[in-house]
């Protein structure tokens, strides 16, 4: 258990690091106090290694191959599972994604990153097992899994459409945090974002980063209805994050499209709007709020009194051209990023400010996770930012064009859309679970 715990230390606390940012820059404490709590968050992350070490060693202490090998692999990988769902989840820093630009990777379309994270451990063991057995002919397994990560490149799940390219615009503001919010800042906000797009209505589809426009919707309808008639003149669309609130008072964060699209000419339509599903916990709602809330005003920050949007959405229409939403923090959890693409989907979106985290490696981080829904689903991902890392992948998760981060631009590119499924769209991780649930009785079955 220490052990684990120890380990798990050292992981979130060097990993995770850039969550300190946002709680000393903008939260509004006291600096011992935001490490108090950036504490906290690495001490209940450790719990998550620190429960697989005890547990591997607890109930199968033989050291055999069972254990190294299957039993060992199946624990890590639910302790990760359990770490993506419990208190809504924070999947970050799965093994798997290290191994993006591996030859491990082409095991994500047929069984996404827990499959490489899987894989990952299975090869850990198989190294550790041969150190301490002094048994070498077991490192020929690693070996057997990179050779068939090189023999899956050339599989081909799914198909590109040359003859469906889109012409996209990404508009990154580089607006600073601090000054987001500041009412006297909305007006200078938005017209920078529409003088961006004035530039670029010869692409097809112009899009805007999360939460783009800093007011509610409402506040702003006939700014809209101007940027509609002006998309359709263009025969362009453009999508941008907002902030909303429905009928029922409640508040989401939102996509919202103007233009080209399947919906008519604007109208303040919540119906027509994707809203986040899954929120950050503390940065978009506070759990326990009503005991947190008054202790400091890091639990008061604003925008943190979200409410979901459903689980399932509809796709996003612009300009004939499907597209799978995630805001932001959505783009970690990929069983929702999977059951959200459909067989008309061209291509994942997803919408995010990492200003929250400065020049930190969140954001590269962030890049690297939605690299990997393009090569588990087979779908190019277009990201688009306040200020970075803005960029487009192909369907193999290859960026095939970014700009500068802290840089005020406009990233123009062409995206192929793909026709047909990778396994993993298809089953998801059930193969994966039956995995696990064999391994874990034959471990109990075979102890000695």
């Amino acid at each position: 258990l220490g052990i684990g715990y120890a380990w798990g230390l050292g992981q979130f606390a060097t990993g995770i690091s850039w969550v300190h940012i946002s709680i000393d820059t903008f939260g509004g404490m006291p600096k011992i106090a935001s490490l108090f709590l950036m504490a906290l968050l690495i001490g209940y992350l450790a719990l998550y290694p620190a429960l697989f070490s005890w547990s591997l060693n607890r109930f199968f202490p033989s050291e055999n191959r069972i254990k190294f090998f299957l039993v060992a692999p199946a624990l890590w990988l639910i302790f990760d599972w359990l770490r993506g769902w419990v208190m809504t989840g924070f999947p970050w820093l799965w093994l798997g994604y290290s191994q993006i630009d591996s030859p491990l990777a082409n095991f994500a379309p047929v069984g996404g990153v827990e499959l490489l994270t899987l894989l990952v451990m299975i090869s850990a063991a198989c190294i550790s097992y041969t150190l301490i057995k002094k048994q070498w002919m077991h490192l020929l397994i690693p070996v057997i899994i990179f050779s068939a990560g090189y023999g899956l490149k050339i599989a081909n799940w799914v198909t590109p459409n040359p003859d469906s390219t889109t012409k996209i615009a990404l508009i990154q503001g580089n607006i600073a945090q601090e000054l987001k919010w500041v009412p006297s800042q909305r007006w200078p906000t938005i017209m920078k974002y529409t003088d961006l797009t004035r530039e670029n209505w010869d692409a097809d589809i112009i899009i805007w980063p999360e939460a783009a426009v800093p007011a509610f919707e409402f506040e702003l309808s006939s700014f809209l209805r101007n940027l509609d008639s002006a998309a359709k003149m263009n025969n362009s669309a453009v999508i941008t994050g907002v902030v909303n609130q429905g009928e029922d008072k409640k508040f989401y964060n939102s996509i919202l499209t103007v233009g080209e699209t399947n919906y008519g000419d604007y109208s303040y339509d919540m119906s027509q709007r994707y809203h986040k599903h899954h929120l950050l916990p503390f940065g978009e709602f506070v759990p326990f709020e009503s005991i947190l809330r008054p202790l400091a005003p890091f639990f008061n920050l604003p925008m943190s009194s979200f409410s979901q949007g459903d689980f399932i959405q509809a796709n996003i229409d612009a300009n004939g051209k499907q597209m799978a939403p995630a805001l932001c923090y959505e783009i970690i959890f990929n069983e929702q990023v999977r059951q959200n693409v459909t067989e008309e989907t061209d291509f994942i979106l997803t919408l995010s400010n990492d200003a929250w985290f400065g020049r930190s490696i969140g954001p590269l981080q962030h890049m690297e996770i939605a690299r990997m829904r393009a090569l588990e689903l087979g779908k190019p991902v277009i990201r688009s930012t306040n200020n970075g890392v803005t960029a487009v992948t192909d369907f193999k998760g290859t960026v095939i064009a970014q700009i500068p981060q802290f840089e005020t631009g406009v990233l123009r590119t062409e995206v192929m859309s793909t026709s047909g499924q990778t396994p993993y769209r298809q089953v998801g991780s059930w193969p994966l679970y039956f995995w696990i649930a064999l391994s874990l009785l034959l471990g109990l079955r075979i102890r000695d």
